[in-house]
């Protein structure tokens, strides 16, 4: 993990549709984040701007994998009003906060590698996990690069 490939960000609230899994988290997220996008593609949401989030809402060490929660999500305008239960998808509020955020390749071994330097740089940076979900940040120009974002929740140690 080079220092321009992670930052401390703060995020802002921002409301978010999203459409959730529950079970083993493997290649169903995929699935589940293409249904997100076919439905955003239709009503012109997914543009050059928009940020798409991939959340694994529960630890698998702690949480059964039948009980697992994925959720695929788009940023979407305060504004934007549709059926939820027409579309079978469901909005809310994502809360913000101070996040970790780490550039890598968009594979599951670069972002495991990734993984493996967090923890001792979080040591000496002065930062320690929050107990808020952990991210995967979509944009475009990154998808483009074959690139995402993990963001990890953090507070000041």
């Amino acid at each position: 993990m080079n220092k321009q490939d992670r930052y401390i960000e703060q995020f802002a609230p921002f409301r978010i549709a999203y459409m959730r899994h529950i079970g083993p988290y493997g290649p169903v997220n995929i699935e589940t984040m293409e249904l997100l996008k076919s439905w955003a593609i239709q009503r012109e949401l997914l543009t050059h701007t928009a940020i798409l989030l991939g959340i694994a809402q529960d630890d698998p060490a702690t949480t059964a994998p039948e009980h697992c929660r994925y959720d695929a999500c788009i940023v979407i305008p305060d504004d934007y009003i549709f059926d939820e239960q027409k579309e079978h998808i469901k909005t809310g509020v994502f809360s913000g906060g101070t996040y970790l955020v780490v550039t890598v390749k968009h594979t599951a071994e670069d972002i495991q590698h990734a993984w493996s330097e967090v923890t001792p740089y979080l040591q000496a940076s002065g930062y320690r996990l929050d107990h808020k979900p952990v991210l995967e940040r979509y944009r475009p120009e990154l998808l483009d690069q074959h690139l995402c974002q993990i963001c990890i929740p953090v507070t000041i140690s």
